[in-house]
């Protein structure tokens, strides 16, 4: 009978304190140990691999649980009582993902401590957030994050924006103008929108992409979707933010398509063929990402993108595999 161990081996939160490569992999090897034993469906997972603390001594010896289990299971580990569900887009008649969230502080040190480490102070910054698509429905991790964001900026402009472009544009000329720093947030299809409707130049604005058409416009290559946008925007990239409703952390990409991940999160790439293997720097399979921040969940997670890794622990995201749904967050097939 499966039976829970009664307390974490060490503080959720000083995963945002890891400084190099053995920290790393010490506490994923202390948080696999803990799943282990407190998450009844990784347990089992695990169990079917043959997998156990005993035999386990290093990253690529994890075991990474699929991403479908998200919307069959409860992912969760250890007896606290989830604070919220997060819960993914999708289609009219599809299943979606649940990631049930224990601990929301642990989510919001997360992004905050990863927004601060690619951007900066919050504080510096004015935050417009276009996102239509997730604004009208509940549960979404990405508003979660946007809305706290926004608040913690403190800028008296910092707000969300559905289809009001005409003032989102008066706004954020103004801003450009005063010589404001402003992070445009947006999803695909809603920064398409604006930049084909009111092309404007600016100088001062960071113009972050989402990823996702929702099916409001066709599926585009990244590169397309980019050159548009910089002509739209007058600027010379495009950055972008990685994430999904199943993780509790974020990549980010200053341009380019090309992703980094805050100090406690990390990407590896496994074999097509054969799942339980990896693929070598600089060739594609598929994604899986360690999130030492989904501690209270899995923080093992085999998604169903395709990209490859570089040297410098940078990613690319390339596609999605065959007959998966797409979900807007960066998963544009190539």
């Amino acid at each position: 009978m499966f039976t829970f161990t009664s307390e974490y081996t060490m503080n959720n939160s000083s995963v945002f304190d890891i400084k190099s490569e053995l920290e790393f992999e010490a506490a994923a090897l202390d948080i696999f140990r803990f799943q282990y034993e407190n998450n009844q469906v990784y347990h089992q997972f695990c169990s079917y691999l043959k997998k156990r603390p005993e035999n386990v001594h290093e990253i690529r010896e994890i075991p990474f649980l699929p991403i479908e289990f998200f919307k069959s299971k409860a992912i969760l580990t250890g007896e606290k009582k989830p604070q919220i569900s997060f819960s993914s887009s999708g289609t009219t008649g599809t299943q979606t993902s649940k990631h049930q969230v224990t601990d929301l502080a642990i989510y919001e040190q997360s992004y905050l401590t990863a927004f601060e480490q690619f951007y900066g102070n919050i504080k510096d910054y004015c935050i417009l957030a276009l996102l239509p698509s997730y604004l009208e429905r509940k549960g979404s991790s990405l508003i979660y994050m946007a809305d706290d964001l926004i608040k913690k900026s403190g800028h008296s402009d910092s707000g969300f924006y559905l289809d009001e472009l005409d003032s989102l544009k008066n706004k954020i000329l103004k801003l450009d103008a005063s010589g404001s720093k402003v992070l445009l947030i947006g999803v695909s299809f809603a920064l398409l929108d604006f930049a084909e409707k009111y092309p404007i130049q600016l100088k001062n604005t960071i113009v972050m992409e989402t990823g996702g058409m929702k099916g409001r416009r066709k599926e585009m290559i990244r590169d397309e979707l980019h050159q548009i946008l910089k002509e739209g925007f007058g600027v010379k990239r495009i950055h972008s933010e990685y994430g999904m409703t199943e993780l509790l952390s974020q990549a980010y990409s200053a341009g380019n398509g090309i992703f980094k991940t805050p100090n406690w999160m990390k990407v590896l790439i496994r074999d097509t063929e054969d799942p339980l293997t990896f693929q070598d720097i600089e060739k594609t399979g598929g994604i899986n990402v360690i999130d030492l921040a989904n501690s209270n969940s899995c923080a093992f997670i085999a998604t169903q993108d395709l990209g490859k890794l570089h040297r410098d622990g940078s990613f690319e995201i390339l596609g999605r595999f065959d007959h998966s749904d797409i979900r807007g967050c960066n998963l544009m097939a190539l």
